[in-house]
């Protein structure tokens, strides 16, 4: 499940097959010892020419193979990687000696590229090869497939992108931000340095946008916000990172007024723990200063703080209007049955003209525990709404907690495979998401006409588990809002 949402940090998986590497010896003839021998070797012996050599042996052994063998032995690697989003140091190798070996028309099957993937690489050919040789190295692998998924998606195709890229290869890191990056490493500092790691975990955060965590922080508007960028402002993000990455600073406006991360107080993270890619680390301590600033400053106002501050914190993508069942003047759940219905015209397609999301949309949602009970506020993006396989709505979200076992109780259990999504996507059926959330943006302009066909069984089905749930909470008042 875990590589099923596949992650930018892949530690968790990575220790769990060493584990099971050193404790158990598996039968290839089980079945299922079978199959954890499969993610064992994604890791350990990705192809049969990497048996009995470590990746330095490896290196030495492909100046002795013949064209033909050197394709053979891209394909096997790259259907390794692709099967689990896992990354071998002999893939580095091989990457490496193809790209500086000038075998560079087999970097395409090397990476297990499509069409489309191939020739984005023949055009921008030159370009990606000096970001590999200037950024992969064994102890850096994992990028090799946000790079690929980089190739495929077209983001190279933006001169912005390519222009941002090639400014990171020139930085000089501040030491703060240096220390932090290598604290976030596993693997010998002087055999990579803090640019090549940061390099590398852009390659991860733009190939998998939907890979994004917040590890054991208290950050999920952080890494939110570099999700959405990543895949909606690509090279904002690039430019957001220098700008960190060397001064160990980040400005923001916020309703005409600078909030400089360096001059404010501190925000929720006071400990960070450092399990996480390169760039959040680079950028999370100062985005949740400048989010906290924000929160300060849009307080007091009779609303939800977050009416301001998702605009301002993740830009232009978010929609004006914004709906929050939290009454903050009465402390109460206000006319929720309007809430719902707003949420239903905004999202459902049979109630919203058959629209589709377009940018993903800042969800607040209320944790439950495998008991129903209220634990507390979490943000989520809702990424879309569609049909799964047996004809029901289901909400694809982007969690930043992504681990993928939750109980929310009632028996609602967010799933991350088998149910339509997408790598990195969780989901539930619709009625079940919307009974968890308390506040969103929508188009005010649109939703308020299409309120009204929603069915009004539908709206009490999402009622009913919300009161008995974290609405056990709160007071409920059914004033009508106007919406």
């Amino acid at each position: 499940l875990i590589c099923e949402q596949r992650p930018v940090v892949t530690e968790k998986q990575r220790k769990i097959i060493a584990l099971i590497k050193e404790k158990i010896d598996l039968d290839p003839k089980n079945e299922l010892d079978a199959k954890l021998l499969r993610f064992q070797r994604s890791i350990y012996r990705p192809t049969l020419r990497t048996l009995n050599k470590d990746f330095r042996e490896y290196g030495l052994s492909l100046n002795k193979l013949t064209k033909s063998q050197l394709k053979e032995e891209c394909k096997e690697m790259s259907r390794v990687m692709l099967s689990f989003g896992l990354v071998s140091q002999y893939h580095a190798v091989l990457v490496l000696f193809l790209t500086g070996q000038d075998h560079k028309e087999l970097v395409p099957l090397c990476l297990g590229l499509s069409e489309a993937g191939t020739a984005r690489w023949k055009e921008f050919q030159e370009f990606i090869a000096n970001l590999i040789l200037k950024t992969i190295h064994p102890y850096n692998a994992q990028c090799i497939y946000g790079l690929a998924k980089m190739l495929e998606s077209g983001i190279f195709s933006r001169e912005a992108v390519r222009s941002g890229l090639a400014n990171m290869l020139a930085i000089k890191i501040h030491p703060e931000v240096e220390e932090r990056i290598l604290k976030s490493t596993r693997t010998p500092h002087e055999k990579v340095n803090a640019l090549q790691y940061l390099m590398g975990a852009l390659f991860r955060v733009l190939g998998q946008p939907l890979g994004i965590g917040q590890g054991n922080n208290p950050t999920c508007q952080s890494a939110r916000g570099i999700s959405m960028w990543s895949q909606h402002a690509p090279a904002k993000l690039i430019h957001m990172v220098q700008t960190a990455a060397t001064h160990n600073d980040l400005t923001f406006r916020f309703e005409a007024q600078e909030i400089k991360s360096s001059e404010v107080g501190l925000g929720l993270v006071q400990n960070l723990d450092h399990n996480l890619d390169a760039v959040s680390v680079t950028l999370v301590p100062m985005l949740d200063k400048i989010y906290n600033e924000m929160m300060l400053r849009a307080s007091g106002r009779g609303e939800d703080p977050h009416k301001w501050v998702n605009p301002a914190l993740y830009g232009q993508w978010i929609q004006i209007g914004f709906a929050s069942a939290y009454d903050y003047l009465s402390n109460a759940i206000v006319d929720f049955d309007g809430f719902i219905r707003v949420f239903y015209a905004m999202a459902h397609p049979s109630y919203n003209g058959g629209h589709r999301l377009i940018y993903p949309n800042p969800v607040g949602i209320f944790i439950t525990s495998a008991k129903g009970d209220m634990l507390g506020f979490h943000a989520v993006s809702l990424l879309r709404v569609d049909l799964d396989l047996k004809g029901i709505y289901r909400a694809y979200f982007l969690n930043p907690n992504n681990e993928g076992r939750q109980d929310w109780g009632q028996g609602i259990k967010p799933s991350v495979f088998g149910n339509g999504e997408v790598y990195g996507e969780s989901s539930l059926p619709l009625y079940e998401f919307a009974a968890r959330i308390y506040a969103f943006h929508y188009n005010n302009l649109e939703a308020a006409g299409k309120m009204k066909n929603v069915p009004a069984k539908e709206v009490k089905q999402i009622e009913k588990l919300a009161k008995e749930s974290w609405g056990r909470a709160y007071t409920w008042i059914e004033r009508k809002k106007s919406w």
